[in-house]
């Protein structure tokens, strides 16, 4: 499959959009206003310890507290590996032994000490960063870990010869006491290529660890790459054909990035001269505005429903229009089959992760369960991003996690409705009607004879006079007061006034 990289540069934002097959397949958002920060690392202070929950708040100079896991303190390598690479690889444990119970950590933090961290996750929802302290560089075929003493091959690499070399290769050129990981696009490369990764790692960390005295905590110690140099040192594989983007100086920046660290490695790289914008020219505004949806349909006329929360995102199967040719179990194992491949998509377009339950149309047959199941797999092996499914259960559940670093698109794009405040929904307009009618009724039995005022919502006040008008007369005759209707269009449809007197 054909991949290309568009980059699209303003003075406010850098986006840079992964095609496949001429489709935007991982889309990636760094604004000046929200750099990302996740690499970042800084001093911090240890500002709370909660042994109930063996994690501690950390601060580190951003405007929520950060978290830090009694597991993010210790050593453990296997955990360690998956948290720096995971979202590309599955690593392995390089024969680890079993581990021994963690200590709790009261033992090993104390409120006001300071202590090196680095970013592992962004703050998401109403959630602060998540940090450790097993600092981490990644390069181009390595990554940097100064503080441990191990070297970790990841899986992807299934030869077990290549394997070895790479193993052999990095151990004899590795200073001691110091631990690396190779990473998949490492395979079939020179050690030159390895030892020109280390030694720019290993110089990397020399320069930053000489000003970690001189800042004070909470204070941000070393900052990643942007957003378009993490991209084409973690993604840019021999298969992305070429590389389009639309500022000079980016694309300045890219050659001189790409001699610098991918020497060998020919890529077409082509400054988009065009009138309209880049992303206008390759139809990817239109696939992006798609991507923010509820609803997503299927080429047969079936549909999928996705709807995230803070912490699950739930995902409904529909046959929608699609009835099918022969019987009802085939139409229904279609529809499922056609809806996994669109899932998969979804997921990675619009970086979804944590828990995904996905409700599939129940099925009877256990065989086509399994082959749902099985495709459902095979569809999200091109996904960077670790991934781990259960089987289908009975009802047509499948419960799965996808590892959630950064944002979705749509929590980066979008902001909660200041109408409904994130709800998705609003009172009825006869259920404020009658409430308005319960709250005049208190007021009017409670305070002193006078005139009373409504005000409200057009909407509201036209409803209440022409079609609810006989509840309000009701209330007229009972306490013998007159109810002005007032409309004020600037105020919320669930808004209302009543003023007495």
């Amino acid at each position: 499959m054909t991949k290309e990289l568009v980059i699209c540069t303003t003075s406010h934002e850098t986006r840079v959009a992964l095609l496949e097959g001429g489709h935007i397949a991982e889309l990636y958002i760094e604004r000046d206003r929200q750099m990302g920060i996740v690499g970042n690392i800084y001093k911090g202070k240890v500002i709370r310890v909660l042994p109930g929950m063996q994690a501690a708040f950390v601060d580190v100079g951003l405007e929520k507290a950060a978290f830090l896991y009694v597991a993010d303190v210790l050593d453990e390598m296997e955990k360690l590996e998956r948290s720096i690479e995971g979202d590309e690889d599955t690593l392995e444990p390089d024969g680890c032994a079993e581990l021994p119970p963690l200590p709790p950590i009261e033992d090993l933090l104390t409120e006001g000490q300071e202590l090196l961290v680095q970013i592992s996750k962004e703050p998401i929802g109403t959630k602060g960063a998540r940090i450790t302290s097993h600092i981490s560089l990644p390069g181009r075929h390595l990554v940097y870990m100064p503080t441990v003493d191990h070297i970790g091959i990841s899986r992807r690499i299934e030869s077990e010869e290549e394997r070895e070399r790479l193993r052999q290769s990095v151990e004899s050129m590795r200073a001691p006491g110091t631990g690396f990981i190779v990473r998949t696009v490492s395979e079939g490369k020179s050690e030159g290529d390895l030892r020109h990764d280390m030694e720019f790692l290993v110089g990397l960390w020399e320069n930053l660890s000489r000003g970690i005295d001189e800042v004070s905590a909470p204070g941000l110690i070393h900052s990643d790459l942007d957003v378009t140099s993490k991209v084409l040192r973690d993604i840019l594989t021999e298969d992305v054909k070429r590389i389009v983007v639309d500022n000079v100086e980016e694309y300045d920046k890219i050659v001189r990035f790409l001699r610098t660290f991918m020497p060998r490695l020919n890529y077409c790289i082509e400054l988009y001269k065009g009138d309209e914008p880049v992303f206008d020219a390759y139809g990817l505004e239109v696939e992006i505005s798609r991507s923010l949806g509820r609803k997503v349909w299927l080429k047969s006329g079936g549909s999928i429903i996705i709807e995230q929360t803070e912490a699950l995102v739930a995902i409904d199967v529909n046959t929608g229009r699609y009835v099918g040719k022969h019987n009802l179990e085939d139409t229904i194992l279609k529809t499922n089959l056609e809806a996994l491949k669109e899932i998969a998509f979804q997921l990675r377009l619009r970086n979804i992760g944590g828990l995904i339950i996905i409700d599939f149309i129940d099925m009877e047959k256990e065989a086509h369960r399994e082959k749902v199941h099985a495709m459902l797999e095979e569809a999200l092996k091109s996904d960077k991003n670790k991934t781990n499914i259960l089987k289908i259960s009975e009802l047509g559940l499948v419960e799965m996690t996808r590892k959630r670093v950064r944002e979705s698109i749509g929590r980066t794009l979008c902001e909660p409705c200041s109408y409904c405040e994130g709800k998705g929904y609003v009172r009825g307009k006869l259920t404020i009607i009658y409430e308005i009618l319960r709250e005049l009724h208190r007021e009017m039995a409670d305070l002193p004879a006078g005139d009373v005022t409504l005000l409200a919502h057009p909407e509201i006040t036209g409803l209440l006079i022409d079609e609810e008008r006989c509840g309000l007369d009701e209330l007229e005759q009972r306490y013998g007061r007159t109810v002005s209707i007032n409309s004020r269009p600037g105020f919320h449809i669930e808004q209302f006034e009543i003023a007495v007197g």
